[in-house]
């Protein structure tokens, strides 16, 4: 159980990698996607050639972005990404919660929640 675990949080971090901070969508959803892609994101679409747009787009409209990744968590098919998104250089970011589900190796669907960093907290704690 524990090399499944393991297994499935590599595929995703090297998923988000490849198609969000290297720009590379193309190469990571042949490598990485199913033979179906479920996406819960309301302003995205579902498969494989959707995730490339919405990819190409994003980045596009942030050419300087970079996902600086926190925290994995996998459990039986399940993989929790707590990341920080910049959008660009000097943009205080956005905690970005990204669910995915895997199946035979291949991520299969995603589910995501964004908060956008505060200029000031009611705490001292931070939210990574």
């Amino acid at each position: 159980m524990k090399d499944e675990r393991e297994t499935n949080r590599r595929i995703v971090e090297e998923f988000y990698n490849l198609s969000l901070n290297l720009g590379r969508p193309e190469e990571a959803a042949k490598k990485y996607l199913g033979p179906y892609y479920r996406q819960h994101n309301p302003g995205a679409a579902d498969g494989a050639e959707a995730f490339i747009g919405f990819v190409r787009e994003f980045r596009h409209a942030f050419p300087g972005l970079r996902f600086d990744f926190r925290r994995f968590i996998a459990k039986d098919d399940m993989v929790v990404v707590h990341s920080h998104l910049v959008r660009e250089p000097g943009d205080r970011g956005v905690a970005v919660m990204d669910i995915f589900r895997i199946e035979n190796n291949r991520i299969v669907e995603h589910w995501d929640v964004l908060q956008e960093v505060p200029e000031k907290a009611a705490n001292s704690n931070t939210m990574f």
